[in-house]
């Protein structure tokens, strides 16, 4: 075989692999490739924000109300465990 023999074969199937790769290119739609969604498509699926929860002020005074009582708890407990020390001598 002579070199341009094998050049024209060479050129034959690189024609004939085109076309295959353009029939299967436009048979199915192109998949999306792995890792993170780009910016657009990210916006898009993004849904509307939540209307902000408040509390009602009963509910603020009952909180706070429930947290003084548990660091009054907290401490009456240091206080009992750790007695006063006495003033060491001058």
């Amino acid at each position: 075989m002579s070199l341009e023999n094998i050049v024209s074969a060479i050129d034959a199937e690189i024609a004939k692999l085109q076309q295959v790769k353009q029939l299967l290119g436009s048979a199915s739609p192109p998949k999306e490739g792995p890792g993170r969604p780009r910016r657009n498509a990210v916006a898009a699926v993004v849904p509307a924000k939540r209307k902000k929860r408040r509390l009602s002020a009963a509910a603020r005074a009952k909180i706070a109300a429930a947290q003084k009582a548990r660091w009054a708890k907290v401490k009456r407990a240091k206080a009992k465990s750790v007695p006063a020390k006495p003033e060491a001598a001058k």
